[in-house]
Formats: C-alpha cells, structure tokens, sequence
C-alpha cells in the first residue's frame, strides 16, 4: 500500500485554487481582523454583493471562511485553526497555514482619512 503524501497535493490545489483570485486574498486578510458581514465586504471591495457572494462560496467550499448567522446577518470569518496554527508556531496572524504550505498576508494598508 503506497503511503500517504503529507503534501495532500489535491487539497494543496484547492486552496490555492481558492486564493488565486485578488477579491478573495483581500477578503481573506480583511477577516483576519474578526468576523465581517457581506455588507462591510462588499465596501471595502468596492464590487457588488452578488460578487462578493461568489467570492465567499468559493472560500467556503475551500473550508477557508465559515458563516454565522445572527439576526438578518451573516458573519463571515476564518475558519478555526487557519490561524491558529500559524500563531502556534510562532507565526505572526499575518499567515494562514494552509497544512501544505504558509500564506504570508502583508497588512492592509491603513486608511489615511481614518482616525485612530
């Protein structure tokens, strides 16, 4: 019986499937901050829902992002563990750990006009 390839290299092609369009990166590490709505990511995209919708199915199947609803709203966030595992290893929250590789996320740039 031939052995397991820890690489997972179908699983590996997912993700990466999944991350390969620039709107999911983006949603990726605007949730690393904390869950979201459609509604918060579809204003910090600047495209339509049915997009954004798109985008989330897409990240959901992945088991990337997961959906909580509360009220009228959907929260989207990352999936247990996508960080965790990352921060476990003394990676900053900046990475995911994909289990067959590491997706360094650089920090969304900070809007000038905001105050804080």
């Amino acid at each position: 019986m031939p052995k397991k390839d820890p690489l997972d290299p179908q699983r590996c092609a997912q993700l990466l499937a999944a991350l390969s369009a620039p709107e999911r990166l983006k949603v990726v590490r605007f949730l690393v901050d904390g869950p979201r709505t459609v509604t918060d990511i579809v204003a910090m995209l600047g495209i339509p829902a049915v997009n954004v919708s798109h985008h989330l199915t897409v990240l959901k199947h992945a088991l990337l992002v997961e959906g909580t609803k509360q009220g009228r709203f959907v929260w989207y966030s990352l999936r247990p563990g996508i960080l965790e595992d990352a921060v476990a290893a003394g990676v900053s929250t900046d990475a995911l750990n994909l289990g067959c590789c590491r997706l360094e996320l650089p920090s969304q740039p900070r809007n000038p006009k905001a105050r804080g």
